[in-house]
């Protein structure tokens, strides 16, 4: 395994065709590629852009001889080190005569840097099937990550330009050790100031991916209920004859309005904090 397919680039126009997908424009989509891998999905030499991870090889080995043994070689440690080469193929390829499978799922991979342990997530059967595919066409790069944002969460929260509740799903906890979020936002603004692409007329973008959303934690704490507004009093009843019968029948409609509407509110609040606790 070479790691060298036809290493197709994308064309201007597929960024914000993508981006309509889940529903952004393509200066979000810029912004991400950008922070994760420079805006290209390619090396010089034509492979993938690739980090591998060694303690998330050690993760995925698992305990026994197999960790054993890649520890002893450097390629395998519990915890995250700040010490990654210029080049993380030769690593790679030591590693995965080791175990093919789990080394390629211990490496991110291409424009958008997917890891491969969340192949199945972003529809393929192995790591090894993403990396064949993201070796020949950065579109497959592209797909991959409007699958993750979507299985995830997080179009919205890359819609409302929520950098931090962003980078926090997109990259993990500890985001903030590496500015994801800062690095978003001064992506975003650049590219704010850059002319989008236009779109030529007629031009009939893809329907949008649909997935189903993954329940909610059913161990997260419930939200508080907000305290509901007090409700106005009711006004005193005139007497039910001509003008003052309207009168009454008004007022009443009045107050049940003010009701319905004080517990679409709390609903709606409600509803809120626990798509917060998805996250």
């Amino acid at each position: 395994m070479n790691f060298k397919g036809q290493a197709k680039r994308l064309d201007d126009i597929d960024l914000p065709l993508i981006g309509r997908q889940i529903g952004v424009g393509e200066d979000e989509i810029h912004a991400l590629l950008d922070v994760e891998s420079a805006g290209a999905g390619f090396d010089k030499q034509g492979r993938p852009k690739m980090l591998f991870e060694p303690h998330v090889f050690w993760r995925e080995l698992g305990p026994g001889a197999k960790r054993d043994k890649a520890a002893e070689a450097g390629l395998a440690y519990p915890k995250w080190r700040r010490n990654y080469p210029a080049d993380s193929y030769p690593r790679l390829i030591e590693a995965m005569k080791n175990d093919e499978e789990a080394a390629l799922r211990s490496a991110s991979w291409g424009l958008v840097q997917i890891m491969g342990f969340n192949a199945r997530t972003v529809g393929y059967a192995t790591a090894k099937d993403m990396v064949l595919a993201f070796m020949e066409d950065e579109e497959a790069h592209l797909r991959a990550m409007v699958l993750f944002i979507l299985k995830n969460g997080l179009a919205d929260h890359l819609r409302m330009h929520n950098w931090k509740a962003f980078a926090r799903g997109y990259n993990g906890v500890g985001f903030a050790k590496n500015g994801y979020d800062w690095k978003l936002a001064q992506a975003f603004a650049r590219w704010q100031k850059i002319k989008d692409t236009p779109i030529p007329a007629g031009h009939v973008s893809e329907t949008p991916v649909s997935v189903t959303r993954p329940a909610p934690h059913v161990n997260a704490a419930p939200a508080k209920r907000p305290a509901q507004r007090a409700k106005p009093a009711a006004p005193p009843s005139p007497a039910k004859t001509g003008s003052g019968a309207v009168a009454a029948l008004l007022g009443g409609a009045l107050v049940l309005i003010g009701a319905k509407i004080d517990a679409i509110t709390a609903w709606a609040s409600e509803w809120a904090h626990w798509v917060e606790s998805w996250f």
